[in-house]
């Protein structure tokens, strides 16, 4: 299935054969310590940086099926943010994982976004529009 929205990526997760557990990780863009010109340039166009994890939860489908509803959440937090990655983790037998199961993913989340290996999550800006990063 090929996903172009978030929308889509709910869509996804609730039909699959096993119940899902989905993985968030909010994401700051920010300067690299002693940017070259070059890079404070682009980073001030919205291009480049790094991205440093901030906020990292795991929810339900049903319980973050419209992004307005992640956006509320990660309000309250008081945590700015400009990108939220995600992924998603297969139950069992009809079970969905616990949020004690999700503890580690969750983990190795965010240091695989510190590390700059985000090959393997979905991107959205706060607006909810999937995002290509390259």
């Amino acid at each position: 299935m090929q996903l172009s929205s978030y929308h889509d990526f709910i869509h996804a997760a609730k039909s699959q054969n096993e119940p899902q557990r989905l993985l968030f990780v909010f994401a700051k863009a920010t300067m690299p310590d002693h940017a070259t010109d070059d890079q404070k340039r682009r980073f001030e166009q919205g291009e480049g940086g790094n991205l440093e994890p901030v906020l990292c939860v795991d929810k339900l489908p049903d319980e973050v099926a419209d992004f307005d509803v992640l956006i509320a959440e990660s309000a309250e937090t008081g945590k700015d943010w400009d990108i939220a990655f995600a992924a998603s983790m297969s139950g069992l037998i009809g079970i969905p994982p616990t949020p004690e199961q999700a503890e580690q993913p969750l983990k190795m989340m965010v240091e695989s976004i510190k590390s700059g290996n985000i090959a393997n999550f979905l991107a959205f800006n706060r607006q909810g529009e999937l995002l290509r990063i390259l």
